[in-house]
């Protein structure tokens, strides 16, 4: 039933008004305290757990506050007395998961608080019913195909409630969920920016939009309210849209303002390393987190994922261990495990942990992209095509997802769908030098060698993970018969690797070796390809060509033959592997930095 007009205002006001006096000033630290305090009770009296549970975070960051500036509860209204039983009822039923008794008990309740509870008890109950019949019938790929169906009800009736204006923070938030579970995304973002300027501090509203919002084109668009929380909305955007100087510099002023005992900020901080594969400070800044949280789950699935990268087994196998003793039954636990059978190789005991998490909720984004990775290491195609497609309804952000449908689609031998994938992918992340190898791949093999050479040089100014887009880049040119570009690049790769001072094994080495050995006798430059010639007799696969070039240029020596200046080379060795540093011409780079395909 709709609450009286005369009645509603008061009712919020009397919760409300400090929330809504929060302005865009750090300066006052214990008003902020303040604020987060009610907010928490506030968000914990409606159900709204993790909201609370932020609030509460970061409200003990903060100095504590002196028991005469502690804020009295807000004063109750003539409707919430009358709903007091009720709803007293209600949330007992509410907390231990029974719904539809919540709702029962709830129905023709009057007051702001008994009403949003009513209305939330329903939606969960709606989606309680989905996730176990996903769960009972389908498994987990085939989760799309069951509906909440409370949505469409609750929708007419919160619609209503919105013409007439009379929900409250609360109620925008619930409305514009269930305007997003209906795919109405632009309706959505409206009734989502709307709860903002009414609730401010109220973080699940923030986090909703945050899911909505695809580019930073379309953030400058939103007209969101001047207040303190607007930081750290800005900052978490920020790392889900993968800008992430932009997203660290907020967090840093976060911590210089006040808050560098907060939890929340250090995960973040350290997601956002994660992102940028700086796996040594992702993993110290984690450390630090598990030495000041130890019985933190949240983000403990990406501290797993870097140690993976690091194939830290002992590491990765006591943080399982250790997640399991706290709570085994959590999404992030199953997914570490699934970690740490995948790091051994043991690919349908990790599925089996990613599907348990999933059984335990089915919008957990890591795990359906996890699980895709599983099945592509079992040569699953059509199942890790279905995971990857669910981590893309859940996240249209994520990279992984769509790389991982390029992967698929190119083992498949389809190369225009994976080139549409590839592209997703980079368009999410510019500057991953992964994205354009792939992409560059892909052109290859599709004959657009001018596209594939723009890739793989964007893939090297960007900074080359894999230190494979100069060979790749080299070889094209080779097959284009551009001898000088191919020398070029063979040469800026040989001084990449010896400048990193990386003790890897390179398997293009001998390659590169090879080809400048043949190049410099070419152009009858002796003493350089005398050099590149011995590099080659140090690896198995040149080593018989290399003795024989140097039989050659002996040969050729003995019988008077003196060196051509005719035909320049482009620049000469590293000074460590030449002992001839005669300056000769650079052959210009080929102008490709401003190409994105």
């Amino acid at each position: 039933m709709a609450a009286s007009p005369s009645v509603v205002p008061v009712a919020v006001t009397a919760a409300v008004v400090p929330v809504l006096s929060s302005s865009s000033d750090f300066s006052n630290l214990r008003e902020i305290k303040k604020q987060l305090l009610l907010i928490a009770g506030l968000t914990r009296e409606r159900g709204l757990l993790h909201s609370s549970k932020w609030s509460a975070e970061l409200a003990f960051s903060l100095p504590a506050l002196p028991l005469a500036e502690l804020q009295p509860p807000p004063p109750i209204t003539e409707e919430d007395a009358q709903d007091m039983d009720a709803y007293t009822l209600a949330k007992a039923y509410f907390d231990v998961k029974e719904y539809d008794r919540a709702a029962h008990f709830l129905h023709g309740c009057n007051s702001k608080k008994a009403y949003f509870l009513y209305m939330y008890s329903r939606y969960l109950s709606g989606e309680k019913k989905k996730d176990d019949e996903t769960v009972d019938s389908l498994g987990p790929l085939e989760k799309g195909q069951v509906k909440n169906e409370a949505l469409r009800e609750l929708r007419v009736e919160l619609s209503k409630k919105h013409q007439a204006r009379e929900l409250d923070g609360f109620g925008l938030y619930l409305y514009g969920v269930v305007l997003r579970k209906l795919d109405l995304v632009k309706e959505a973002i409206d009734v989502f920016v709307e709860a903002t300027h009414v609730l401010p501090l109220h973080w699940g509203a923030w986090l909703e939009l945050c899911n909505l919002i695809t580019d930073k084109e379309m953030l400058k668009f939103l007209s969101l309210p001047d207040t303190w929380m607007k930081e750290f909305f800005l900052a978490h955007i920020y790392t889900e849209l993968q800008l992430i100087e932009e997203a660290l510099q907020k967090y840093q002023n976060l911590i210089d303002v006040g808050f560098s005992k907060s939890s929340y900020i250090v995960s973040q901080i350290a997601v956002a390393y994660h992102n940028i594969r700086d796996i040594d400070k992702a993993l110290s800044i984690f450390n630090e987190l598990r030495k000041q949280d130890p019985y933190r789950i949240e983000n403990m699935d990406t501290f797993s994922n870097l140690l993976y990268v690091r194939s830290m087994k002992s590491e990765l196998s006591y943080l399982a261990h250790n997640l399991c003793e706290i709570d085994k039954y959590r999404v992030e636990t199953c997914c570490v495990i699934g970690n740490y059978y995948s790091l051994r190789s043991q690919h349908e005991k990790a599925a089996l942990y990613f599907q348990r998490a999933l059984k335990l909720n089915p919008r957990y984004l890591g795990a359906w992209t996890l699980m895709g990775h599983e099945y592509m290491e079992m040569k699953n195609t059509s199942a890790a095509i279905q995971a990857y497609r669910h981590a893309i309804e859940v996240n249209k952000r994520d990279y992984r997802a769509w790389y991982g449908l390029g992967q698929t689609y190119e083992i498949l031998k389809m190369p225009f769908y994976c080139l549409y994938y590839y592209r997703r992918a980079h368009q999410l992340r510019p500057n991953d030098s992964r994205m354009l190898v792939a992409l560059g791949e892909c052109y290859e093999k599709l004959n657009q060698l001018v596209e594939a050479k723009k890739c793989y040089w964007r893939a090297y100014a960007v900074g080359d993970v894999e230190k494979m887009a100069l060979v790749k880049l080299a070889k094209l040119h080779e097959q284009l018969t551009e001898s000088e570009q191919a020398a070029q690049c063979y040469i800026k790769y040989i001084q990449d690797i010896y400048s990193c001072g990386e003790i890897v094994e390179h398997l293009e080495e001998s390659t590169a070796f090879r080809y400048l050995a043949q190049y410099y006798f070419k152009c009858k430059l002796w003493d350089e390809a005398s050099t590149c010639a011995q590099k080659c007799c140090a690896f198995n696969d040149t080593r018989e060509e290399g003795k024989a070039l140097l039989r050659q240029i002996l040969q050729l020596r003995n019988q008077g033959e003196t060196p051509s200046t005719e035909m320049p080379a482009p620049f000469f060795l590293p000074a460590s592997l030449s002992a001839n540093n005669t300056p000769t011409r650079r052959v210009s780079p080929l102008n490709l930095s401003s190409v994105t395909p």
